[in-house]
């Protein structure tokens, strides 16, 4: 056979440089990969066989989920029932997964930025994925980004944390779930007045958006009801909660509240004590327990639920997609949320009983 008829072959570099392009790495890296030599993350690893199975790469590739696949999941130390119910929905995820796939979870304190930062820059094993719900301060954003720059691919779940080039925000859109908090209180209010505001906690992006939201939809809707200009901060407390409310209905004219976080239990003994049940609006988070009674009994209006288990799912596909080891990409968006009125909660318990 003459040169001029033999089919023509690809250079192996040529083919590397498009696989490596389509992966966003160096062929030095490609090379690696492929001829599986040298240490590559399991996130760029995964990158580099999707794009030479997708240029159909006449090759066995390697196999991406070889070994164990390290997971973090850093969660705050937060005794709120809905951190219960996100405990027990990566309870039963975590059941599912592949036996490969382990999940480290660390319990840590809210607001120790030493320990945060300890875990979040150093694993004690090879990490393949980080899902952290942390507050938002400048240490914790410049350890994400240090992960991050390393190959991590890295998950905010429940609240994010801003300019952070994070895989994936697995939560609620909070500025929109605040304004819907806002809508609700306008609607059903029926009446000019004061809405008070209760921010869980000011150094959590999502409670920061959730009454950002409230705020705006208010004064673009309902200009009959204004805010104080400085939103009470109660860090989940229900004393705290009871103390705003109480002074609040002793100014006169409240007619709404929104809650961003938890301490349910003052604000709803403080309605109780000033006969303000059904006068007030009260819009609050979360389906928990004390909120469906205190749906059905027409104390609390509305329930905005952020579906714990939409959270831990979504967050969990993200890390996993990025490893190689769920195929087709999960869905871009944040979880959805719910709202919960007395013609739609449920008659089960929200969380098991603790034994006596």
């Amino acid at each position: 056979m003459t040169d001029a008829a033999k089919p023509l072959r690809r250079k192996r570099t040529a083919r590397f440089i498009e696989i490596a392009e389509a992966a966003g790495v160096s062929p030095a890296t490609v090379d690696r990969v492929l001829n599986e030599r040298g240490s590559v993350s399991a996130a760029t690893r995964a990158r580099v066989v999707a794009a030479a199975r997708q240029l159909a790469v006449p090759r066995v590739l390697p196999d991406t989920r070889h070994g164990l696949m390290h997971v973090d999941v850093l969660l705050p130390q937060n005794s709120t029932p809905f951190f219960g119910r996100l405990n027990l929905a990566l309870q039963r995820s975590m059941q599912m997964l592949d036996k490969r796939v382990v999940i480290h979870r660390s319990i840590l304190p809210e607001a120790d930025d030493d320990v945060i930062t300890e875990a979040i820059l150093h694993p004690r094993y090879k990490r393949s994925g980080l899902i952290v719900t942390t507050h938002d301060t400048p240490r914790v954003r410049d350890a994400l980004r240090t992960v991050i720059e390393r190959g991590e691919p890295v998950v905010t779940m429940v609240t994010d944390v801003r300019d952070v080039a994070r895989l994936h925000y697995a939560g609620i859109d909070n500025l929109c779930a605040g304004r819907t908090a806002g809508y609700f209180v306008g609607r059903l209010a029926r009446r000019s007045g004061r809405v008070l505001l209760l921010c869980s906690r000011k150094d959590y992006r999502a409670h920061i958006d959730r009454i950002g939201g409230c705020r705006a939809q208010l004064a673009e809707s309902f200009p009959e009801l204004v805010c104080d200009s400085s939103e009470v901060e109660t860090e989940d407390d229900p004393d705290r909660c009871y103390r705003a409310v109480v002074s609040a209905l002793k100014r006169g004219d409240l007619v709404g509240i929104y809650n961003s976080g938890y301490g349910s239990p003052g604000i709803e003994a403080a309605l109780r004590k000033f006969g303000a049940t059904g006068q007030v609006v009260w819009v609050s988070h979360e389906m928990l327990d004390l909120h469906r009674k205190c749906i059905e009994e027409q104390t609390m209006d509305i329930a905005i639920d952020q579906d714990p288990d939409g959270q831990v799912i979504s967050a969990l596909q993200h890390v996993l997609h990025a490893c190689g080891v769920v195929e087709d990409a999960p869905p871009p968006g944040p979880v959805e949320f719910r709202i919960f009125c007395p013609a739609n909660v449920r008659r089960t318990a929200y969380l098991p009983s603790l034994p006596d």
